[in-house]
This record gives structure tokens, sequence and C-alpha cells, in this order.
């Protein structure tokens, strides 16, 4: 693949990743960068709070940490859909990890070796 190709693909794959945000939160990210490495694709995005999310975290912080957890379950399903769908990657494993304190994601993708 070529720096070209890479470059290209990289875009691609951070709109598909700003539109699973857009199609579960309602909104996009306020930073989202991606690195390809070897066979390793890294996203790093910083997400808005959400005012149910801030209520919730008053109120029941115990059901938010539970919707965090489901909505990031959700989220990486989503994504690998999305990515196997309009661009064809070869996922061997989705890996998502996400502060809610802070909002930041920090999202995997270890592609299988061809």
């Amino acid at each position: 693949m070529t720096l070209l190709d890479i470059n290209e693909n990289k875009k691609r794959m951070c709109k598909i990743y700003n539109e699973v945000s857009k199609e579960l939160f309602g909104f996009g990210t306020t930073l989202l960068r991606a690195t390809v490495e070897n066979n390793i694709v890294t996203f790093m995005a910083k997400h808005r709070r959400s005012p149910r999310s801030a209520a919730l975290e008053v109120e029941a912080p115990g059901l938010k940490l539970e919707v965090d957890f489901r909505m990031s379950m959700l989220y990486k399903k989503r994504l690998r859909e999305k990515l196997i769908e309009d661009i064809g990657l070869d996922i061997e494993a989705l890996l998502r990890d996400y502060d809610s304190a802070t909002q930041w994601a920090i999202t995997n993708i270890i592609l299988k070796e061809s």
C-alpha cells in the first residue's frame, strides 16, 4: 500500500468513526487522529459530553457506568461492521477503551496479516 493509499484510507476510516459517533450519540468527535503502523490502526478521539450523561453522573453514577460500557460495546460492533462493509478491512480484533471522566477514547484495530 502506498503512502497516498494509507492517507486516503485514514481519511475514510476517520469519516466512518465520526459517522458511528453521530449515529449513536447525535454528534461527532471534537478531536480525532488516526495512525496506521504495520497492521495496527489507532484512533485517538475526544468525544463531547452528552447532557444526559452529565445528568446520570450526578443522579445515578452506577447506571451511567453501565450505559457507558454498553454504548462502548455497541460502538465497537457498529464500527467493525462499517469498516468491513465500506472499506473491506480484514479485522482480527477491535479494542476500545473509553474514559468517561475526560471523554477520551482510544480504539485499536488489529488487521489480519495477509
